[in-house]
């Protein structure tokens, strides 16, 4: 069975239609920074015959959603800028946890230069890098101040798309 197939990647697929982030199954010559991804006009394309991880899809439609809304219909790769990865990285958990899928399929062994058991382990521990930044952007509340603030914390979204 291919990866796009499983039941992960359908969870996944079915939560980014139901935020907004549009998918397209296409051949891609060319991989992105992940294999079997690109980013265009906004828009996630994955390769169904060459994808292999699941939890990519979620790492790559977090560079999506936490692109600046002005410039997200014209993007056209992911941004190198280090907050907005660790943001991604921070928004594709809280999108796991939300869906319920097990954070190793997001925290795969193949990815995250060899990081993916830390990021698992601090994640699920409440530290995980990037909240910060979604709660700067407006997308969800760091746990320190969710309670005086009268928010849920952080993996709780406040809505998914900056």
């Amino acid at each position: 069975m291919r990866a796009i197939d499983g039941p992960d990647a359908q969870l996944i697929l079915a939560f980014l239609d139901r935020i907004g982030i549009t998918v397209t199954r296409e051949p891609i010559a060319e991989d992105g920074f992940l294999s079997a991804m690109r980013v265009r006009a906004g828009t996630l394309i994955v390769d169904p015959e060459r994808l292999e991880w699941p939890g990519d899809l979620l790492h790559e439609a977090g560079h999506i959603a936490v692109t600046d809304p002005a410039l997200r219909p014209e993007l056209d790769d992911v941004s190198g800028d280090p907050g907005e990865e660790m943001a991604a990285i921070a928004w594709s958990y809280a999108a796991a946890v939300e869906i319920g899928v097990n954070p190793a399929v997001l925290f795969h062994p193949h990815g995250y230069r060899g990081g993916a058991q830390a990021m698992i382990d601090n994640f699920t521990a409440g530290r995980g890098v990037g909240i910060p930044m979604l709660a700067w952007f407006g997308m969800s509340a760091e746990p320190h101040r969710a309670a005086a603030d009268g928010m849920r914390p952080y993996p709780h979204m406040m809505r998914w798309l900056r």
